[in-house]
């Protein structure tokens, strides 16, 4: 039988990144240079901060992913209402953005993030507990307008908060390492929520019957897009809202899907918060015994 690529490559990958920890590991003790000092994983508000990076990216990206399928196919909008509609959340981020930095002023850049992350899981539970195939665009772009808000606020400090504790030479190996993860984030996001959605609509599809049975099995494999067509040629209506309804039950799974990603974020970054409550001491500001530094003698003229 045939076998996946997908858990070929998924092996390959835990093997690589094994060796190549353990390769760097090997560098490091033979005082040679290393990309990636893997010392820096036992600073608390690094290790947590890239979890929550990652955690967020997976729940973010699978937002992004399947919203468009649900608003085009699910709610019958145009390509570019729904894009009108998805940039209610762009709005809400460029705003809470811009205000990133005076919110950090009084609660902190971990704490900041913490505000952020709730918002956005706040969003995406609203968001499914009140979705169907006839939800209002007002009302979706609403909700985005909130998880837009938490998006502008966690993204703008999050690297600020991973980077906190990290000693200025190895500022660029942290940076580098956050962003990665926030990639393998959005990708294994992208992958894991459209596995989601595809076994959703698996579930919620194979138990209609009729004519919309029939195509079941069809608007599954091309995710939503075969309601799509049906609506534009003329479609029997009832086939169309039954495949519509059922796309829409698929889409509150996933973001059910999502929100646990984003909550596993929000639990992260608390122990960020927590570890950033710890501020390393200074030993020669808060040493009460440190000696006087001497006089400048006088210039004798």
């Amino acid at each position: 039988m045939p076998i996946s690529i997908v858990p070929v490559a998924l092996l390959i990958s835990i093997v690589a990144l094994v060796l190549f920890m353990f390769w760097e590991r090997h560098r490091a003790q033979n005082q040679r240079a290393a990309l990636l000092d893997l010392n820096l994983f036992f600073i608390p508000t690094f290790s947590w901060g890239n979890v929550a990076a990652m955690m967020i990216a997976i729940g973010e990206f699978g937002l992004i992913f399947v919203l468009p399928l649900y608003l085009i196919n699910a709610v019958g909008l145009g390509t570019m209402t729904a894009g009108y509609v998805l940039a209610a959340m762009a709005a809400g981020a460029f705003f809470s953005g811009a205000m990133a930095r005076h919110v950090a002023a009084v609660i902190g850049a971990a704490g900041t993030v913490l505000v952020g992350v709730l918002l956005e899981f706040i969003g995406v539970i609203t968001l499914g507990l009140t979705i169907h195939a006839n939800s209002s665009v007002w009302m979706i772009a609403g909700i985005l307008l909130i998880y837009g808000t938490g998006l502008g606020l966690a993204s703008a400090q999050l690297t600020s908060t991973v980077l906190r504790d990290i000693p200025l030479d190895a500022s660029g190996q942290g940076s580098a390492t956050q962003s990665t993860v926030r990639q393998i984030g959005s990708a294994f996001g992208a992958a894991i929520m459209g596995s989601v959605l595809s076994i959703g609509l698996g579930h919620f599809l194979t138990s209609l019957s009729g004519p919309a049975g029939a195509m079941a099995e069809a608007t599954r494999s091309s995710a939503g897009g075969v309601i799509t067509a049906l609506r534009e040629h003329g479609g029997e209506e009832a086939v169309v809202r039954a495949l519509s309804d059922g796309f829409a039950d698929a889409t509150r799974w996933t973001l059910y899907a999502t929100s646990i990603f984003l909550f596993l974020g929000f639990a992260a970054s608390v122990a960020v918060w927590f570890a950033s409550r710890k501020a390393p001491e200074d030993p020669i500001a808060d040493d009460e015994d440190a000696p006087e530094p001497d006089p400048v003698p006088a210039t004798v003229s």
